[in-house]
């Protein structure tokens, strides 16, 4: 009797090579960050010879003290965070509570909104109507253009109505009977059964939020209401030495140059999310498979 498990030379090669183009995967991915990481945190002036690849060769903190004794960046990621904690919970509850709308089938002119919704996934009216809306309700300079415009999203809306029609309808039923309106449904029983879709769509949006440097490009000219990703943005494409030492306090020391402080505020700025990002990735993939196709 043939065994069916018995591997041939061919099936060897092929996992060989799956495994050598997922290494060289991810080394052509990681590196770029360790190559930055590494470079942050070695002595500026020594930095700017090269030749450093895999370790620091005068290891330096300097870097990283001006960039905390910076007050514009402290304050820039006081902005961030501000931004991703508020804007997050308020686009959770808003979508979810406009879904939950949409999954009754008894909406009437339910599959109207659908169809004007789904036409948004595909077009917009671009940057410049988009700005004199923006200009128009008076949010130019304002912290609330990072929270209301981004309150709804019809993707996520459409991740939300899945999940809940999915939820049995006894249980709503139940609280009818027990005099329960439909706020009161939704408060007290559908969020709380629905903390996995929650949770990812507050992921989705919470990385958004954390990476999003164009609102505060466009529609944020006063500095102290500016993102750190924003902040990054204008210290990598505008800033000189000169600039750099202008807005660090007592300027920068000999051993620290503009490119350093460039590594080190890129660290700064990206490794809080690097670092959250392996231990929620399960939620990730969980969003991408809710809705799919079942058998």
């Amino acid at each position: 009797m043939l065994k069916l498990n018995r591997r041939t030379a061919g099936d060897a090669t092929f996992d060989a090579i799956n495994v050598i183009i997922m290494l060289a995967v991810c080394f052509i991915t990681l590196y770029p960050i360790w190559y930055v990481l590494v470079n942050s945190f070695n002595e500026g002036q020594d930095a700017m010879r090269g030749g450093i690849y895999w370790w620091p060769r005068v290891f330096s903190i300097e870097s990283y003290q001006a960039v905390f004794k910076s007050s514009g960046i402290m304050t820039a990621m006081g902005v961030t965070v501000a931004k991703t904690l508020l804007g997050t919970a308020l686009h959770v509850f808003f979508t979810a509570m406009v879904a939950y709308a949409f999954s009754r089938r008894e909406l009437v002119g339910q599959k109207v909104y659908i169809l004007l919704g789904t036409v948004t996934l595909f077009f917009n009216g671009g940057l410049i109507p988009y700005y004199l809306l923006i200009r128009d309700l008076h949010l130019l300079d304002n912290f609330l253009v990072y929270i209301i415009p981004a309150m709804f999203n019809f993707f996520d809306l459409i991740i939300f109505m899945t999940f809940f029609r999915e939820i049995p309808d006894g249980l709503e039923e139940a609280a009818r009977i027990d005099g329960a309106n439909d706020l009161s449904i939704f408060v007290r029983i559908i969020i709380p059964v629905s903390m996995p879709v929650i949770a990812t769509i507050a992921l989705f949006h919470g990385v958004y939020q954390w990476n999003d440097y164009f609102t505060g490009m466009i529609y944020i000219n006063n500095m102290d209401l500016q993102p750190i990703q924003t902040y990054l943005y204008r210290i990598v494409a505008q800033s000189s030495s000169n600039q750099m030492a202008a807005a660090m306090p007592g300027g920068i020391s000999k051993n620290v140059t503009s490119q350093s402080i460039k590594l080190a505020t890129m660290v700064v700025t990206t490794m809080p999310i690097v670092l959250a990002y392996p231990f929620l990735q399960k939620y990730f993939v969980k969003g991408l498979m809710i809705g799919s196709i079942k058998g």
